[in-house]
């Protein structure tokens, strides 16, 4: 293969991965229209179109798809050579995929993002927040942060917080409008602001638990996200109930009386935030380095 194939059908990957000319410019250090014309050469020397292009969009076509499925894990299969060579080296670089949690990205990643890249300044964040349960396999990430009890299977797990606490909170306006629930029963009578599981599109049934009972509650209300800040500042406007993973989210909204925590003795402790990964690959240094940032908890030197 003579290096401009190579060149090309890397570029091909880059943008197949991130569904974006820009995006994948951006990661391979061109200009989109430099890319643009790679790919253009690429689907003249195989003879067939193999991405389809709109002004918003951009999607492998049948042979695209094909010629992905092929070489994406040959191009995978390279960069953990090299990463597991740079680390037998005592180097650590290359770029890291994860896709976090909004609570992880705030309480974790944001504050130690100086400390990671000061360390390891060869190494290439790619952070993509998304509370609902995105496939970290599918969507190419090195690892994925999420609760424990909503870990993909066959992943190494590695524990980066304590067990969490969920709460469920309303402003007190709309507690005033709409009385305060005494039961999770009563939540089928409320407004609520749901969370939609991604992977399935199923909407989560809240839970809930006391002395011994467990209860799941099927909600409705004005508003379903899978983004828990939103469902948080709806909570705040009176939208409705909102039930939130985390603590930390709502604890100053709930000491400045903006929020009210409801249904306290039927609060629910969950398992907290795991980082983990593929378990048929080994970790690269990055990702190892990634996570000692992590689960280090002195942040004083920031």
């Amino acid at each position: 293969m003579r290096g401009s194939e190579f060149t090309e059908l890397k570029a091909f990957v880059a943008v197949v991965e991130r569904a974006s000319f820009a995006r994948a410019a951006e990661h391979l250090g061109l200009s989109p229209s430099a890319l643009s014309q790679t790919i253009r050469l690429l689907e003249a020397r195989l003879g067939t179109r193999l991405l389809n292009r709109t002004t918003r969009s951009v999607a492998p076509t049948v042979a695209g798809e094909q010629l992905h499925a092929r070489i994406a894990p040959l191009f995978r299969d390279m960069a953990q050579a090299v990463a597991e060579a740079s680390a037998a080296a005592g180097k650590t670089g290359g770029t890291l995929r994860i896709n976090t949690l909004g609570m992880a990205a705030r309480q974790l990643i944001a504050p130690r993002l100086g400390r990671f890249h000061r360390a390891h300044p060869e190494v290439a964040l790619d952070i993509v927040v998304n509370d609902g349960l995105s496939d970290i396999v599918a969507g190419r990430f090195d690892a994925g942060i999420r609760v424990g009890a909503r870990l993909e299977k066959d992943m190494i797990a590695v524990r980066l917080t304590p067990d969490v606490k969920m709460v469920a909170v309303a402003s007190p306006d709309y507690l005033a409008r709409r009385s305060t629930p005494q039961s999770p029963a009563d939540l089928q009578a409320h407004a609520c602001i749901n969370w939609r599981l991604q992977a399935d599109g199923r909407a989560y049934r809240w839970e809930f638990e006391k002395k011994g009972q467990r209860i799941e509650v099927e909600v409705q209300g004005p508003l379903v996200t899978n983004h828990s800040d939103i469902g948080v500042a709806a909570a705040l406007q009176g939208l409705g109930i909102a039930y939130a993973f985390d603590r930390e989210q709502v604890d100053a909204h709930l000491a400045q009386g903006q929020l009210v925590q409801i249904l306290a003795d039927w609060a629910i402790t969950r398992p907290g935030l795991f980082l983990y990964h593929p378990s048929r690959r080994h970790a690269p240094a990055a990702l190892r380095a990634f996570i000692d940032c992590l689960r280090d908890q002195d942040l004083r030197v920031e």
